[in-house]
């Protein structure tokens, strides 16, 4: 059988890796940290997956945290009221079709790197810089680099034309709490837009402690919400996350007077440029590593795709090798696959993007609308699980506003 490598232990190699020893591959998977290591470290993520990416899990036999973790039941939508403390001028909520869930990663990623060599695989623990790249390649017919940190993804090329920011767009930080006061009616994802500042939204985990909420920070540069480097302790990363609830979002400070740290390393904080970079990196040899996941395609948290994007290019990777059979695989194959990926994931970038520069009126209309028309607010909520239903209505304003009419005549002769 076909041997392949996938560097990187993470929401997209390790399913990929899954996925190819259930297919009798011979499968070598490349980390730089142990099982241990990573359920000892930092948080890496938010991660809140939607229905389509935890099916994809549930196919592969690795949905191992379905029935322990929290689940997700909807999404609210606040922005508050820019003279009147404690109002807010936009405020909905709605279910989502299917519950979303979100596991801290060093929960899953160690235990799914203690499954590869149960299922056959082989586990190399060690860094992978281009050495190790060619040292792959030499004993395998296709090395997937499936990490999204590390000097070696620096060497695929930055795709200019699909990556329109050059620089980050956020101040970026994490929280993982015990002790939030639940949302009545049901567990959601609780977001709040300031604009100008930045964004704020919560929701609830599964941590190593047990079940937890996530609170994600979205801080304009140079804004008051781009107050993270200067935070030295767990401790301090804690009060200026709750100040900054006091300050803006006095609601969620109220649900938040209680929390405390699920542990010294759940926090996290910096920032990065959403980049999409060409999917095929060329070794001096001449040999061709394929990109997968965040080592090609990176969005900004706000939207909370990456999970879930990783776990589709996943699937589509997956597909692609099955049907390869025994022919090579080239880069014209390679760019062939990335391309199908990016059928889909190109809305997700769209989407995701649009939201970090300021809203057009059209945005604002629909935001707004949605509050008062339940199955449009439904229709927004529920694009989070498949970006691509977003358009054309949320890029262009006249499908916007025909998007809107509808829901209001629908609801006119309900």
């Amino acid at each position: 059988m076909r041997r392949i490598a996938i560097v990187g232990g993470g929401q997209a190699g390790l399913p990929l890796a899954f996925g190819l020893l259930e297919q009798g591959y011979e499968v070598t998977v490349v980390s730089n940290r142990t099982p241990e290591d990573i359920r000892g470290g930092k948080v890496m993520s938010s991660q809140c997956m939607f229905d389509p990416a935890l099916q994809i899990e549930r196919d592969l036999g690795i949905d191992d945290w379905e029935r322990v973790c929290p689940e997700v039941h909807g999404i609210g939508f606040a922005v508050p009221h820019p003279q009147e403390r404690g109002a807010k001028v936009i405020d909905w909520k709605a279910r989502l079709d299917k519950p979303a869930q979100s596991v801290d990663q060093r929960v899953k990623m160690s235990a799914w790197l203690e499954q590869v060599e149960a299922r056959g695989g082989r586990l190399v623990i060690q860094d992978a810089g281009v050495a190790e790249l060619e040292a792959l390649a030499d004993t395998h017919e296709l090395v997937v680099l499936a990490g999204g940190k590390g000097e070696v993804v620096r060497l695929f090329e930055r795709d200019a034309s699909r990556s329109p920011f050059d620089k980050p767009q956020r101040a970026l930080a994490l929280t993982y709490v015990h002790g939030l006061e639940k949302t009545p009616d049901y567990a959601r994802i609780s977001f709040n837009m300031i604009p100008g500042v930045g964004e704020y939204f919560v929701f609830p985990a599964l941590t190593l402690s047990g079940p937890c909420d996530i609170m994600v920070f979205e801080g304009v540069p140079g804004g008051p919400l781009d107050c993270w480097r200067d935070v030295r302790t767990p401790q301090e990363h804690l009060a200026a996350s709750k100040r900054f609830l006091e300050d803006y979002l006095p609601w969620e400070a109220g649900r938040a007077k209680h929390v405390e740290l699920t542990d010294d390393k759940g926090i996290l904080a910096g920032a990065f440029a959403p980049t999409v970079r060409k999917p095929v990196l060329t070794l001096p040899s001449g040999r061709p590593v394929f990109g997968l996941g965040d080592a090609v395609a990176t969005n900004d948290p706000i939207t909370g795709q990456g999970s879930n994007n990783a776990t589709k290019a996943c699937k589509v990777y997956l597909d692609a090798i099955l049907a390869r059979g025994e022919q090579p695989y080239t880069r014209d194959w390679m760019e062939d696959t990335f391309e199908r990926f990016w059928d889909y994931a190109k809305w997700v970038v769209q989407w995701t993007n649009s939201l970090l520069t300021p809203p057009p009126p059209h945005i604002l209309n629909l935001l707004g609308a949605a509050g008062q028309l339940p199955a449009l607010a439904s229709a927004v909520v529920n694009g989070f699980n498949h970006p691509p239903r977003y358009f054309p209505w949320w890029a262009d304003e006249a499908e916007c506003e025909r998007f809107i009419a509808s829901h209001q005549t629908a609801a006119s002769v309900a």
